[in-house]
């Protein structure tokens, strides 16, 4: 991060006018940027080593953000979609001092019992940023207790110079920022790397209006997860329209992207390209390229990244591999994801799953959820899919996108999914299979904060309850 910030600096001093963000007020440059971020760092050299930050998305965000790294503080992002009861397993296992907070969420920060603070400016000591800033991620907002993942600056730094290669990314680009800004892939590829390139980032604040703020600011690139992707795709589809023509890179993650799906959002204009990461690499490993992409992979890994596969398990080495867990040892460059893969003829990384997440019938047979999974979500009007341990067979756990779908009947379901997965063997079509709704979801506390669901949580329930 020392290095973007640093760029961030030479930027503001050659253009002082170039565009940095954007958002409903206007435009804010580069040279304005620099100088409210020196400002609120020479504030934030007052503040306690370790501090937590809960803010919604707007440009103060990125500037607290920014300032943050400049004064060399441990920083721990809070999502502020996060229960409360999550928030305060993180601030008591980070040992957050006290919690920078904007006015809106000053509530929920007061409620972790530290002093809340709302950031202020002061004049700046000095010219350059501090150095030595990290950050602490928690990988999940499941109800568990999630570990916290050690960044440094050098893993940021070298990510962010590895995505600009993978990217073909400029100063040219406008990144649209959607993803919230707690989730370390976007703040990584959302926010440093365009500015760490003098691009310009346009904000949206809100996920559902996504396709407004898209008309609005004709970005070139962004970042999403398949859900977002979706309903895009879908928006498009039921208004006969196309993307902006202006897009070039639409990066899709944090989860398998159904082959289907990507087909339509190429229909519609939007060019995806699938990527693999995780929060112990500093989000991203792999990545499609502009013309070389090919469907069913997440492309080659980045630059200076290595990944090997170690008895079918996904081993990333390199420059950008966390620090180590919080209270752990050092990672020494290297990370076992648990994730099961293999590389196709030309070198691309294709994940197959969870390895703890197989699924092993009673009659021995070996399942990964995501295979199955990825054919039923090719249908449009499935919005999600857990495949789970169902004894000597696998089950699906479906959420309608469709109304109409949610309404049907148990018998109407199950000949739906066996005829979306006619193409896998016999032992892996699952079969008494359940639609719940998303209420459901998370009533049961099935789904993370970030989207993901929880496959085991669902195989017990049914277990108990078939």
């Amino acid at each position: 991060m020392l290095r973007v910030l640093e760029s961030i600096v030479g930027r503001a001093a050659a253009e002082p006018n170039r565009p940095a963000l954007l958002d409903e007020a206007g435009a804010m440059t580069y040279g304005e940027l620099t100088a409210a971020v020196r400002r609120t760092a020479a504030w934030a050299q007052s503040l306690p080593a370790t501090v937590g930050l809960l803010a919604p998305k707007d440009r103060q965000a990125v500037i607290w953000h920014l300032a943050l790294a400049w004064a060399g503080r441990t920083v721990v992002p809070l999502p502020d979609f996060f229960a409360p009861a999550q928030l305060a397993h993180m601030a008591a296992d980070a040992d957050i001092a006290a919690v920078v907070a904007a006015p809106a969420v000053a509530d929920l920060a007061r409620g972790l019992g530290r002093p809340v603070l709302q950031p202020a400016e002061a004049e700046p000591d000095h010219d350059g940023p501090t150095g030595g800033a990290r950050w602490i991620i928690y990988t999940s907002g499941t109800t568990g207790r999630p570990k916290g993942v050690v960044i440094g600056e050098a893993q940021i730094d070298a990510s962010v110079t590895a995505l600009a290669l993978a990217a073909a990314a400029g100063p040219t680009d406008r990144m649209l920022s959607v993803l919230p800004f707690a989730l370390l892939l976007e703040q990584v590829a959302g926010i440093a790397l365009p500015l760490a390139l003098g691009a310009a980032v346009a904000l949206c604040p809100d996920p559902r209006g996504l396709a407004a703020a898209a008309e609005r600011f004709a970005p070139t690139a962004t970042i999403l997860v398949p859900e977002l992707l979706a309903a895009w795709v879908a928006g498009l589809e039921g208004a006969g329209r196309q993307a902006p023509a202006s897009l070039r890179f639409v990066a899709v993650g944090g989860a398998p992207v159904p082959s289907a799906l990507a087909e339509r959002a190429w229909a519609v204009g939007l060019p995806v390209y699938e990527g693999y990461g995780l929060s112990e690499c500093c989000s991203v490993v792999a990545l499609n390229r502009p013309n070389e992409r090919q469907g069913g992979t997440v492309g080659r890994p980045l630059p200076g990244v290595e990944v090997t596969i170690e008895d079918g398990e996904i081993v990333v080495t390199g420059t950008t591999v966390m620090a180590g867990y919080l209270g752990g040892g050092p990672a020494g460059g290297r990370h076992r994801t648990g994730d099961l893969g293999h590389f196709d003829a030309a070198g691309r990384l294709v994940v197959e799953g969870r390895r703890d997440e197989m699924i092993v019938t009673t009659t021995g047979r070996n399942i990964q959820p995501e295979w199955i999974e990825t054919m039923i979500l090719a249908d449009r009007r499935i919005a999600r899919c857990a495949v789970v341990d169902g004894g000597s067979y696998p089950r699906a756990v479906l959420v309608a996108a469709d109304p109409r779908l949610a309404e049907a009947d148990a018998g109407t379901i199950d000949a739906l999914v066996a005829r979306l997965t006619a193409a896998a063997p016999e032992y892996a079509r699952p079969q008494a299979n359940r639609l719940v709704s998303e209420a459901m979801l998370h009533r049961q506390h099935w789904i993370t904060a970030n989207g993901r669901l929880q496959r085991r949580a669902i195989a017990a329930y049914y277990k108990e309850f078939p």
